[in-house]
C-alpha cells in the first residue's frame, strides 16, 4: 500500500484583470519611453510588479541534465551589453548595418477592438506601418532596424515586457523570482526543456497522459529518454493512479529510473479534450510534490476555455474579468514551489506560422533555457515579434488582447457545439460515445469494441486500421488512437479516434461525421 497524498486545497484568488492592468500603465508611465535597441538585453524583473511578500522558488540543480549543467553564456551575447555606451563604436559583432535590409517598410490591416470579424476588419480595419526607422524618428519604441537584426536569445526587450505583464495578469505567480523567455514555439519549447531535465545516460524518463501529444512522444524518443502513459479520465491525469504507479516503480523491470518530470496539456488535452479542474491540477501538483516530479505544463489551448456544451444558450463572461476568472488556473498560478514550466504560445489564438511563443518558469531555469536558446533558435523571428508588438501592445493593449481571446473562445464553442450535434446526429449511440470537451480542439469518439463481430478474434489495431482505412475511403479523415499512446509498444486497452473542429465549416463537420459514423458501422456489422 502506498501512503495517501495529503489532500491540499491552496489558496487561489485571482486579482482582477483591470486592477492589474492599470498598474501596469501606472507603471509604465512612470518609467517613460522603453529605450531598447538592436540585441538589447532585457529580463522581466525589468517590467514585473512588486513580489512583495512571496517566497523565492526552490532550487532544481538536481532535476538538470549535465549537458544543461555544461552550458556556459555565449560570449557575442553577453558582449552586446556594451552596445548601449555612449559614443561607442563597435567592431566587435557581426551585426549588419540596417542600410542593408531590403525591407524600408511593412503594412498591416488589423481589426479593431472589438469588432473582431473578417468583414469589420475588411470594412473599418486599422491599418499599420511599421517602417525601417520608426524609433530614429519618435513614431515608435521598436522597429525594423532593431527587430531584423541580431538579438537576445529572450527575443526582444518590447516583447518581453509584454508577455511578462501579460503573465502576471494571467497566471499571477505566486513565487518571486519568476521569469520568461521568448520561444520559437512550443514544440520547440518542449525539445530545449527535455534536454534541460533528461539525460540518456542516466536513463531518465517522463511520465505523461497515457494517450498524449504524439509530436511531443516523437521529440521525447529520440533522445534516449523513456516515456510513460499514467491514467485518465475525462478530466485527464487520475492522481491516485499516477501516485501508484510512481509508488511501485520498478526500475529494473522498466528499464527507466522513476520518472522526475510530468509533461501535461492540462487543458484541452490533445488528444482526449479532456479539462482538468482546479481540484484536480492541485491534487495532481500534490503527487508531483510527493514523488519531486518537475512538470512540463503545455498550455496552446488555456484560452480555448469554453461554456459547456448544451442545447440551450448558455450565458458567457461579459467583461475580462469574469472571462479570467471563469477558467481553470495555470499550474504555474498554484505553484509555490517553482517546479513548473508552462509551454505558452500564439499558435492556436493569433497565428501558428508566427512561431512565437514563451516558457515562464524560475529565474533560474530560465537562465538555464536562455543559454540553451543562445546557440540554438537565438529567440524567435523579428518579423513576428515586431509585427505582434504594433498589433498587441501598440494597438491592442492588454484589455484588447483578453477581448480577443474572449472573442475565440465563443468562436470555439460554436465549432465544437457544430460537431457535437453532428455526432448526436450521425453517430450510433449504442456504439459510440464521447464527452463535450470544455476546452481546446478535439473530441475524442470511444468506439466499444465489445460490440464488435470480431471481438476476441482479433486485435484491435486490425480493426481500428479497418475502420480507418473506410474513413478515408469514404472521404473523411479522422486521426487514430493509437498514434497517441505514450507507450507504443503497449497494446491498445480501447478503440478511439479523435475528430477536431479547428478547420471546418459546420456543414462540413456534419458530412464528415456522417462518413464516419458509416465506416464506424460497416466494420460492425
Amino acid at each position: 500500500m502506498t501512503a495517501p497524498v495529503r489532500s491540499v486545497r491552496m489558496a487561489y484568488n485571482r486579482i482582477p484583470a483591470t486592477k492589474i492592468i492599470g498598474e501596469i500603465q501606472k507603471r509604465r508611465a512612470k518609467a517613460g519611453k522603453l529605450v531598447a535597441g538592436v540585441a538589447a538585453a532585457s529580463n522581466s524583473d525589468m517590467f514585473k510588479g512588486p513580489q512583495t511578500g512571496k517566497p523565492n522558488a526552490k532550487k532544481w540543480d538536481h532535476h538538470l541534465s549535465e549537458e544543461s549543467k555544461l552550458r556556459q553564456p555565449c560570449a557575442l551575447k553577453q558582449a552586446a551589453e556594451f552596445l548601449k555606451k555612449p559614443g561607442l563604436v563597435s567592431l566587435g559583432g557581426g551585426l549588419p548595418s540596417s542600410k542593408v535590409f531590403p525591407f524600408a517598410d511593412l503594412s498591416i490591416k488589423i481589426p479593431v477592438v472589438p469588432d473582431f470579424s473578417e468583414q469589420a476588419t475588411a470594412k473599418s480595419g486599422a491599418r499599420e506601418t511599421i517602417g525601417k526607422y520608426d524609433v530614429q524618428d519618435g513614431k515608435s519604441e521598436y522597429d525594423l532596424s532593431i527587430s531584423l537584426n541580431y538579438g537576445q536569445a529572450t527575443g526582444s526587450a518590447q516583447m518581453i515586457r509584454f508577455l511578462t505583464e501579460h503573465t502576471e495578469i494571467v497566471c499571477q505567480p505566486p513565487y518571486a523570482d519568476w521569469a520568461i523567455c521568448q520561444t520559437i514555439g512550443s514544440t520547440g519549447a518542449l525539445e530545449q526543456a527535455i534536454r534541460m531535465f533528461c539525460d540518456k545516460s542516466r536513463r531518465d524518463s517522463v511520465l505523461t497522459e497515457e494517450f498524449s501529444f504524439s509530436t511531443a512522444m516523437e521529440t521525447i524518443e529520440p533522445l534516449g529518454v523513456g516515456t510513460f502513459g499514467t491514467a485518465i479520465d475525462s478530466e485527464g491525469i487520475i492522481p491516485e493512479a499516477m501516485d501508484q504507479l510512481l509508488s511501485d516503480w520498478d526500475e529494473g523491470a522498466r528499464g527507466f529510473r522513476k520518472p522526475h518530470v510530468l509533461y501535461t496539456v492540462p487543458t484541452g488535452q490533445n488528444p482526449t479534450g479532456a479539462t482538468q479542474g482546479i481540484e484536480r491540477r492541485q491534487a495532481v501538483y500534490a503527487v508531483a510534490q510527493k514523488h519531486d516530479l518537475f512538470i512540463l505544463e503545455d498550455e496552446p489551448y488555456y484560452f480555448l476555455q469554453m461554456e459547456p456544451y448544451s442545447h440551450e444558450a448558455v450565458e458567457r463572461p461579459g467583461t475580462v474579468d469574469e472571462f479570467l476568472a471563469s477558467l481553470a488556473p495555470s499550474y504555474v498560478s498554484i505553484d509555490k514551489d517553482g517546479r513548473v514550466m508552462r509551454l505558452d504560445s500564439f499558435s492556436k489564438v493569433l497565428a501558428p506560422g508566427s512561431r512565437l511563443g514563451w516558457v515562464v518558469a524560475s529565474q533560474q531555469l530560465i537562465e538555464r533555457y536562455q543559454r540553451h536558446a543562445e546557440v540554438a533558435s537565438q529567440g524567435p523571428s523579428g518579423f513576428s515579434q515586431v509585427i505582434l508588438h504594433k498589433l498587441l501592445d501598440e494597438n491592442w493593449g492588454h484589455e484588447g488582447y483578453l477581448k480577443w481571446l474572449m472573442s475565440m473562445r465563443a468562436e470555439y464553442t460554436q465549432k465544437r457545439n457544430a460537431l457535437i450535434a453532428s455526432c448526436e446526429k450521425h453517430l450510433p449511440r449504442d456504439i459510440v460515445s464521447w464527452t463535450p470537451p470544455a476546452a481546446g480542439m478535439f473530441v475524442w469518439l470511444t468506439v466499444d469494441h465489445t460490440k464488435h463481430p470480431d471481438h476476441g478474434k482479433r486485435n484491435l489495431e486490425e480493426i481500428e486500421q479497418e475502420i480507418f482505412n473506410a474513413c478515408i475511403d469514404g472521404g473523411v479523415l479522422v486521426a487514430r488512437g493509437s498514434w497517441f499512446r505514450a507507450e507504443p509498444h503497449v497494446p491498445l486497452s480501447g478503440l478511439y479516434f479523435r475528430a477536431t473542429y479547428a478547420m471546418a465549416t459546420p456543414e462540413n463537420m456534419d458530412i464528415a461525421i456522417s462518413r464516419f459514423g458509416e465506416a464506424v458501422r460497416s466494420s460492425f456489422k
